[in-house]
C-alpha cells in the first residue's frame, strides 16, 4: 500500500483539495486498493472543521465530493510506510523537515507539476483564488500520480 499525505498550514484549503483531487485520480486509475490518500495541517488552527467553503465549492463544480475534517499532523504520519509527504509550499516543507528531519519522502506538490513554473501553491484563505489553486493542485496531482506509478510499478 502506497500512502500519500498532503500537508498545508490549516488543512482546510489546499491539502484537502489535493486529497480530494488525488483520490479521484487514484479511483479513476483503478488504484483505490493500492494507494491510501490523506491530508493534515501543520497547525491546530482548524482541527475538526470542514474544508473551507471555497474549497468545497470548487471541488463540487468539478464533480468531486469531500467530507473530511481538518486534523493536525502527528508523529505517526511519518512513521512506518508513509511513502509520500506532499507539502503545498516551501514553508510547509520547512515545517515537515523541522518535525521529521531531512526525509526523502518530503516533496512539494508542484515539483511534480508539468504545466506551471510556480512551485508553491498559494494559500487561497484570504485571496479567494480557489479556481487558480485548483488548477495548480490538479496539475501537481496528475504529475504525482505519474511519478508514483513509475516509482512503484503500479
Amino acid at each position: 500500500m502506497v500512502r500519500v499525505l498532503f500537508v498545508c498550514l490549516g488543512n482546510i484549503c489546499r491539502s484537502p483539495m489535493a486529497e480530494a483531487i488525488f483520490q479521484r485520480l487514484v479511483d479513476d486509475a483503478g488504484l483505490t486498493g493500492e494507494v491510501q490518500v490523506d491530508s493534515a495541517g501543520t497547525s491546530a488552527y482548524h482541527v475538526g472543521e470542514q474544508a473551507h467553503p471555497g474549497t468545497r465549492r470548487v471541488l463540487a463544480r468539478h464533480g468531486i465530493q469531500y467530507s473530511g475534517r481538518a486534523r493536525q499532523l502527528t508523529g505517526g504520519d511519518a512513521a512506518g510506510d508513509a511513502a509520500y509527504l506532499i507539502a503545498m509550499d516551501s514553508e510547509n516543507v520547512a515545517d515537515l523537515q523541522r518535525r521529521f528531519g531531512e526525509d526523502a519522502r518530503i516533496h512539494r506538490l508542484l515539483d511534480f507539476a508539468g504545466h506551471t513554473p510556480v512551485r508553491d501553491v498559494p494559500d487561497p484563505y484570504y485571496s479567494d483564488n480557489f479556481d487558480y489553486v485548483y488548477r495548480l493542485v490538479e496539475d501537481g496531482c496528475q504529475g504525482l500520480l505519474q511519478a508514483i506509478r513509475a516509482d512503484t510499478g503500479l
